[in-house]
């Protein structure tokens, strides 16, 4: 009687490498998909400058600039946790900026260069002071934040 050899091997060595390498491949498929799946709302910064300083007992914000200026629609001035009423702001005298009637603190129109907006914070001058800016595209980010 004749004796067959046989092969206890089910899988040569070149299948087992070609798997292992289209396991990572998908692998490294799903994870790129999940990762920038994840970037795509993402917001991109606005840039706009202002700065504040002190002038006697009223806080003064200078309109610097920036490329996102022209879309800035409106600002929220918060000063020690509370919005300055409307009445409490002096505002540039050519009209382009004007205090929102329905919400304190909150001053719209077409910001400019150079634009000055002033007040007088009832509390006094001391107290972290906030500005929020909201863009024509619905974005919404800190411009300024500092304590005097």
């Amino acid at each position: 009687m004749m004796k067959f050899r046989e092969n206890e091997e089910a899988v040569s060595p070149v299948i087992g490498v070609i798997l292992m390498v289209a396991i990572t491949v998908i692998l490294a498929a799903v994870i790129a998909a999940f990762v920038f799946g994840m970037t795509g709302n993402v917001q991109t910064t606005k840039t706009v400058s202002m700065q504040a300083k002190l002038d006697g007992g009223a806080i003064v914000i200078t309109v610097n600039g920036g490329s996102d200026l022209p879309t800035l629609q409106e600002i929220t001035v918060t000063h020690a946790g509370v919005k300055p009423a409307d009445a409490d702001f002096t505002l540039p005298d050519d009209d382009h900026l004007d205090v929102d009637n329905t919400n304190d603190g909150v001053i719209n129109g077409t910001f400019s260069v150079g634009d000055v907006i002033s007040f007088e914070p009832a509390d006094g001058t001391s107290g972290r002071l906030l500005i929020v800016g909201k863009w024509s595209d619905g974005a919404e980010q800190i411009i300024l934040d500092r304590t005097f």
